[in-house]
């Protein structure tokens, strides 16, 4: 069947999950009465977007086989640029020890990609509404201690 790795990651297409449950709320304070909006598109250097994506190398990077210094990291990275976290959600594998995960966000994402063997992470970064991305790249070095940090900086839905 086509979606047995949708079943296989915990998504049941009969049965709602728990981000189609919060999608459903998110648009409400819980009373019926809409909810003030985090996800709303900026101006940024004088260019409406619908927000700023940070594409993040970390490099000769520690830490990075830690599910729970990885967790932490990430939610320190959503407190400092001013997010909300909806889920996260990591996944540790062996035998290197990697992580792959997703904090997913009102404002969009972060996921992180980590290959502990090599000492380097990929992140993205992907935040609208006012949120501060750019914040999460000191949170990111800090917490990881890389040898050398790459951050390319792109606007989302440039112009709309």
């Amino acid at each position: 069947m086509a979606y047995d790795g949708l079943f296989q990651l915990g998504m049941d297409l009969e049965a709602p999950s728990t981000a189609q449950t919060e999608d459903d709320q998110h648009g409400t304070n819980g009373s019926g009465e809409p909810a003030e909006r985090k996800d709303y598109f900026i101006e940024r250097n004088g260019v409406r977007c619908a927000g700023t994506h940070l594409i993040i190398d970390l490099i000769d990077a520690e830490n990075l086989d830690d599910l729970g210094f990885i967790e932490r990291t990430l939610i320190d990275c959503v407190d400092t640029a001013g997010a909300t976290l909806l889920h996260i959600h990591l996944h540790h594998f062996t035998p290197n020890g990697g992580v792959s995960g997703v904090a997913v966000l009102a404002e969009s994402h972060i996921s992180i990609h980590s290959w502990p063997e090599n000492g380097y992470a990929a992140l993205d970064v992907f935040m609208c509404g006012g949120a501060r991305p750019e914040l999460c790249v000191d949170v990111l070095r800090d917490a990881f201690r890389p040898r050398r940090v790459v951050v390319k900086d792109l606007l989302r839905g440039e112009g709309l």
